[in-house]
Parts: structure tokens; C-alpha cells; sequence
């Protein structure tokens, strides 16, 4: 058996190795049997948790590798899925928030694909985006957020999502890409950490314009890079991790609309292995 798992972890590292993209699936969190903490204290180490967790699981349950080494490996365990039938997608809502970890419009396009496949889903009923720096209070601009929100507006002009919305905007800027665009935001996310009671301001113009405005706790950066990098080391030992960047991660909820519960949640997270 030692044997048998000595070669399961040389053809994954072979894998990894070669991969110049790996996608991650966490499967579903509500199940918490896979994580070592059933209530991580915050995001950060709930998906540092993730990481780990789906990495150990696929190392140890690997492939050996085929001829042709795949540039992008998906990293997943097959029996850890969230896939909705379709006499179930009318009663479900799934709300997706993006944090960006790099620029790139593409990815948000990448990322919104693979939830749809990963889920079985045709459209997303609403995607919320946190771009990368500049952060709140950190020189953010329009001019910042204009890319990014037109890839979201092509995506729901595809109808691959219903509704877009903002996080960490404050009532100038928030009040500035409402006016700018095409496909207006439906919400924005607010960070009680950083104020514990709602703007007036803001909340006005979200009142007068329908914009729901919603609460979170993530921090300004999700994960570093070498928190990242300590992840995929805790789930692969002995693992050559200097080369991988985060591009993107994606965090679902799956809420049954009639009762209002989470029936299922997880992540998707994207890595790209820098060029030498």
C-alpha cells in the first residue's frame, strides 16, 4: 500500500509539474468532513482549508498520467459535486462572488464558464465582483472598475448571468458606475468591519436607485500569494510551489428560494504557473 501511494504522489507532482494552470473545486462546504476546522474563523482560512483539503484528496486518488501532460489540471474529487438537476434549478438560486486576483478580463469569463459547468447550470442568478487593488480607500476609480464590468455586461447580454453586482464601493464611486452603466449594478456589498452602521449617504442613492445593498466580512485581500503557495505545500508535501499565482477565486452559494437556507456552497479557484 506504501508502495501504491509513493506512486500516486510521484505522478501527481509529475502532473503538477508539467500543469501550467491548475483549477481547484472544494466541492460542498455545507458537508464540513474534509476540513480539519468545522467553523473556520474567517474566509482567509476557510478557503486556505479548501486549498489544502481538495489537493490531499486528489493526491492521494491521482491518475497516472497520460502520454500528453494536460497544460490545465483540474483538481477535484468526483463524488465532492454540487451539480443541480434540472427540476431543481426553478427552486434554487446561485449567487457567486469573484475576487479577482489578477488583472485580466478573461478570467472573469473563464471563471463564470467553469461555474456553470461545474454546476450544470446555464446561468448564474448573480455574480458579485471584487476586483483587485487598488482597494477601498486606496485611490479605486471608475477607470478601474470600467473593464471589469463590461466583460460582466457581455456575460448577461450572453444571459449566462441574471444580475451583477459591486462590493466595497463607496456612494461616489458607486453612484459614478451607475450612471456610466450599461447594465446597472443590483447590489453592493458593504464591510461591516469597516463601518458597523450603513452610510446614510449610501443608502439613500441605493433606496432611490433599487440597488440591495449587502453585508460581508472578507478582508481586502482574500489570500496572499504565499499563503496561497503554503496551501497547495500543506496539501502536497514536498511540492515546488514558488512558481504559482492566483488568478481568480469563486465562492458559490446554492440557497433554496421558498426557505431561504443554503443548501450547498463552495469554492472554484484558479492558479497560473508563472513563466521562468
Amino acid at each position: 500500500m506504501d508502495s501504491q501511494n509513493s506512486n500516486m504522489s510521484t505522478e501527481a507532482r509529475t502532473l503538477l509539474n508539467h500543469a501550467k494552470t491548475l483549477r481547484l473545486y472544494s466541492g460542498n462546504l455545507v458537508n464540513r468532513s474534509r476540513m480539519k476546522k468545522k467553523c473556520p474563523c474567517c474566509p482567509s482560512e476557510e478557503l486556505r482549508e479548501c486549498i489544502q483539503a481538495t489537493l490531499s484528496d486528489w493526491f492521494s486518488t491521482t491518475q497516472p498520467p497520460s502520454k500528453d501532460f494536460p497544460d490545465t489540471l483540474d483538481c477535484f474529487v468526483s463524488q465532492e459535486t454540487d451539480a443541480i438537476t434540472p427540476e431543481e434549478r426553478e427552486e434554487l438560486k446561485v449567487s457567486v462572488k469573484l475576487f479577482l486576483c489578477e488583472s485580466g478580463q478573461s478570467s472573469i469569463r473563464d471563471a463564470v464558464e467553469m461555474a456553470c459547468q461545474t454546476l450544470a447550470v446555464s446561468q448564474l442568478d448573480s455574480v458579485i465582483i471584487a476586483p483587485p487593488g487598488p482597494l477601498e480607500g486606496d485611490g479605486q476609480t471608475l477607470a478601474h472598475l470600467q473593464p471589469a464590468w463590461e466583460e460582466l455586461e457581455a456575460l448577461v447580454r450572453s444571459q449566462q448571468i441574471a444580475a451583477i453586482g459591486t462590493s466595497d464601493l463607496d456612494k461616489d464611486l458607486l453612484e459614478q458606475l451607475y450612471n456610466w452603466a450599461q447594465v446597472k449594478p443590483s447590489s453592493n456589498q458593504v464591510n461591516l468591519a469597516s463601518c458597523c452602521v450603513m452610510p446614510p449617504d449610501l443608502t439613500a442613492f441605493a433606496k432611490e436607485f433599487d440597488i440591495q445593498l449587502l453585508t460581508h466580512n472578507d478582508p481586502k485581500e482574500l489570500m496572499s500569494t504565499a499563503t496561497f503557495q503554503e496551501a497547495m505545500q500543506e496539501g502536497m508535501q514536498d511540492l515546488n510551489t514558488a512558481d504559482w499565482r492566483l488568478e481568480w477565486v469563486l465562492r458559490y452559494s446554492i440557497i433554496v428560494k421558498s426557505r431561504g437556507i443554503i443548501k450547498a456552497k463552495g469554492y472554484l479557484v484558479s492558479a497560473r504557473k508563472a513563466s521562468p
